[in-house]
């Protein structure tokens, strides 16, 4: 039996003015919050690295796109605080709030299909984190693989100075065991992000390094 997933719903000035099952929300185009947590490994002077969780083919929205490391809906009630569990459910990771870096809220909409219109307030956030990709614990039903991607060559691709970049990472066999694959991308190969969104995720880091 399958869970209903009820979100706070908001109007466009994030006052909320309600709940709605997931399902509604998205039929109807209806503002709600979503949690994201860049997974990074680097430094400012080695270079910054980021974690992109490839998709799983049977996900609804974007199959097999490069995505970020680790996100999810907060659901009626929740606070960013409570996205935790997503890292701890996609990724195996066990972390408190105050090791994450809050980069901000981005606001952004946008039409998946002519039934599905996706309008989310956005808490993003970064956690540097060194472990090696082969020692992840992911949830296979919605993860089927890791790559990290160089920031810098993924500024290049996201700003149209290159049309692929080469990345390399781990994807996971039917006994989940993972096998190191590098493959040249495009932008095409990841999902949509506004360029405000990643201009709040770089400037961070570079926030970070300074």
């Amino acid at each position: 039996m399958s869970v209903t997933e009820v979100l706070d719903v908001f109007d466009e000035h994030r006052q909320q003015i309600g709940t709605a099952p997931r399902s509604e929300v998205h039929r109807l185009g209806l503002w709600h919050q979503v949690f994201h947590c860049w997974v990074v490994s680097g430094s400012a002077d080695t270079g910054w690295e980021l974690l992109f969780q490839l998709r799983h083919p049977d996900k609804e929205t974007f199959p097999n796109c490069l995505d970020t490391s680790c996100a999810g809906h907060l659901l009626a009630g929740e606070t960013p605080e409570d996205g935790l569990r997503e890292l701890e459910e996609e990724l195996g990771l066990s972390v408190r709030y105050a090791e994450l870096v809050y980069c901000g809220l981005h606001q952004e909409e946008y039409q998946i299909a002519e039934d599905y219109m996706d309008r989310e307030f956005t808490h993003v956030h970064l956690y540097h984190c060194e472990r090696p990709l082969d020692q992840y614990r992911v949830q296979q039903s919605e993860v089927s693989g890791l790559f990290r991607v160089k920031v810098q060559e993924f500024q290049a691709l996201i700003s149209h100075q290159r049309s692929s970049i080469a990345i390399e990472g781990v994807v996971y066999d039917a006994d989940a065991h993972p096998i190191h694959e590098r493959r040249f991308v495009e932008l095409s190969d990841f999902t949509d992000n506004t360029q405000d969104y990643y201009k709040l995720l770089f400037q961070t880091l570079e926030n970070i390094g300074s």
